[in-house]
């Protein structure tokens, strides 16, 4: 009762205020600054876009200029009402409306300010946009209601408005004491994840599995403290919540058991160091690349540039091929068969040759061709190479080396066999009949 007689009686008397010539043209005053000033930042935003586009290399000068969009309006605004308010008082217009205005623009000028540097330590999105404008006009309000002398009797009202939960009461201000206390704690902690995150990866003693370790543990750790914090902050007491846990467990047991244990096996990988970020793996018909170990799945590019998010607990339950587990030499076996009126050993030299003339092949353990059999339409040869890099594709230095072994098989004239039958046509004696018998 006593927050609405408040507004009644401040509503009258700005009412009554702005009912006089004096009042009215300080109105008009702030709506005409108010629209000079939108016009302004609308002008200053096309002119930032336009140069920001010609600027991407230089990130301090980008943030700096985006800085000043955030306070075009509040800024201009003030301006404007400060030339205004000296032309008014060189005719002794009363400008108490107009001083008013003063400390709330500067203050919204500086939230928004405050809130933009806060808000480059999250990854830029569409949403985080909008709830940057949402969370400063919100702290602007709060301190708006300060500087017109209405916060006390605001906060005793939200204080008022309350349930109890066993011995804990909860009102809506020590809700909105939470929520402000779980985002600032969760803006500091995300600081510092990010902080042990760039360090991580600058470090050059840190193998990539021992990076993603201490990345991944310190945000769940950091995370958990600062939320602990925020509800220590508040005095909410702990075993509030042991109803809420337990309906948590309930949950895990019956629905989330996919989730959790998703969650679980994140970690195992992170910890037994079996798969980390640049990996080459196959797991059922999939080939390729780790990108990253995130807490719920792995992500696995291929070639084709097809990102594939792999659940962690598929990765624990079922086999995976690590091309690069303990040691990045991958061995690759390439068959070839020749005619029997050629040389082998002339064609294995080729092969081993060929193999030699790219980069990519290792000359240590160097590549060796072997004879195998003795097939039914060709002498079988096979190349055996080893390369260091299978991240860089398997395929492509295999059809490389086929192509090089085309090249000098018919520069030597060594010729690929392919299928052959020979028809023996006998006579059946005294038939006048021809048997046709086929032979390989």
């Amino acid at each position: 009762m006593e927050l609405l007689e408040s507004l009644y009686s401040f509503a009258l008397k700005w009412i009554k205020e702005f009912s006089t010539i004096h009042g009215g043209l300080q109105l008009a005053t702030v709506l005409g600054c108010a629209a000079l000033a939108a016009l302004t930042h609308k002008r200053w935003q096309q002119f930032i876009t336009r140069l920001v586009g010609d600027l991407e290399q230089q990130g301090f000068v980008r943030f700096m200029l985006r800085a000043t969009n955030r306070i075009a309006f509040p800024m201009s605004m003030l301006l404007y009402l400060i030339l205004t308010r000296f032309l008014l008082d060189q005719f002794g217009v009363n400008t108490a409306v107009l001083d008013i205005f003063t400390p709330l623009l500067l203050s919204l000028a500086g939230i928004k300010l405050g809130v933009y540097i806060l808000r480059t330590g999250f990854t830029p999105s569409p949403a985080l946009r909008a709830w940057e404008n949402v969370f400063s006009l919100l702290v602007w309000g709060v301190l708006a209601l300060h500087l017109l002398g209405w916060l006390p009797e605001v906060i005793k009202a939200m204080d008022e408005f309350a349930f109890t939960f066993g011995e804990s009461r909860f009102s809506v201000l020590s809700l909105i004491q939470l929520t402000t206390s779980i985002i600032i704690f969760i803006v500091l902690a995300n600081w510092l994840t990010r902080l042990i995150e760039s360090r991580t990866r600058r470090s050059q003693y840190l193998n990539p599995s021992m990076r993603v370790v201490l990345t991944k543990t310190s945000k769940f750790v950091i995370y958990g403290l600062a939320i602990l914090f925020a509800l220590k902050a508040v005095g909410i007491d702990f075993t509030a919540f042991a109803v809420f846990s337990g309906a948590v467990g309930v949950g895990i047991g019956f629905g989330l058991q996919k989730i959790f244990s998703n969650f679980i096996s994140g970690f195992i990988l992170i910890f037994d160091r079996s798969i980390k970020p640049g990996d080459v793996i196959t797991i059922g018909n999939r080939f390729g690349w780790v990108q990253e170990l995130n807490a719920r799945y792995v992500v696995v590019r291929d070639r084709d540039g097809v990102e594939a998010l792999i659940p962690n607990e598929n990765l624990i339950t079922t086999e995976v091929t690590n091309w690069s587990y303990s040691d990045r030499s991958v061995r690759q076996r390439l068959p070839v068969s020749i005619s029997y009126h050629d040389d082998p050993e002339l064609a294995m030299k080729l092969m081993v040759d060929s193999a030699l003339e790219l980069p990519r092949v290792l000359m240590t353990p160097e590549p060796v061709a072997r004879l195998l059999r003795f097939g039914d339409n060709g002498i079988e040869l096979e190349l055996r190479i080893w390369i260091e890099d299978p991240e860089n594709g398997i395929a492509n230095v295999v059809s490389d080396i086929n192509l090089a072994f085309w090249k000098k098989f018919k520069e030597h004239g060594i010729t690929i066999p392919f299928p052959q039958r020979d028809i023996h046509i006998l006579e059946s004696p005294g038939s006048g009949m021809q048997d046709f018998r086929a032979a390989e």
